[in-house]
């Protein structure tokens, strides 16, 4: 990585067990300072995350805590201040949590009941630039080529899906020595988008 990507991923790392307990939360370093005096204001200091007894009194603060005045006592942005105070009410919380489970069907627990042409239901997990990757309730992940997205031309799946969406998908292929699903949006009979 380089200097610009390091400091721009640092925001998106979690290290649970570390020497900086914010390191397990989703303040980007820059902003350890300023949460770091926000927890003092609070009556509290960064070892509170590792303490779960603890971590629930600095919860219950935070609800009743005023991001407006926090922001101009510590001379900081309103915005930014929420986000550090929803942060360490959190430390170490996924947010992939956050998705809703894959609808799938219930017959299918592993990729050898899968069956080429079955229809089915999942959450997008993930997005790369040659396609997405569908949970549809099972170890592995579907995907479902750039190519198969759509009957239009896609630029990037981005266009045509986001994280989190549930969306119709067609299995066109199954490979169980190498673990891979093949999946089709596009290939979607009309009448079974609409279930």
């Amino acid at each position: 990585l380089g200097n610009a990507a390091y400091t721009q991923c640092a925001g998106f790392l979690r290290i649970g067990g570390g020497k900086m307990p914010l390191d397990n939360t989703p303040v980007h370093p820059e902003s350890y300072e300023l949460a770091q005096n926000i927890l003092a204001k609070l009556g509290a200091d960064v070892n509170i995350l590792n303490d779960k007894k603890q971590l629930e009194m600095l919860q219950a603060k935070i609800k009743i805590a005023d991001p407006e005045k926090l922001a101009k006592d510590l001379n900081a942005g309103v915005p930014t201040v929420k986000d550090i105070l929803d942060a360490l009410s959190k430390p170490g919380r996924d947010p992939r949590e956050d998705l809703p489970v894959p609808l799938t069907r219930k017959a299918i627990v592993k990729l050898s009941d899968i069956k080429v042409g079955t229809i089915m239901r999942g959450t997008v997990r993930n997005i790369t630039d040659f396609g997405a990757f569908v949970d549809i309730g099972i170890k592995t992940a579907g995907l479902v080529h750039i190519s198969e997205l759509s009957n239009k031309h896609v630029k990037h799946p981005l266009d045509v899906v986001a994280v989190g969406d549930i969306v119709t998908v067609l299995v066109i292929s199954v490979d169980e020595a190498r673990g891979r699903i093949g999946l089709s949006i596009k290939q979607v009979p009309q009448e079974a988008k609409a279930i």
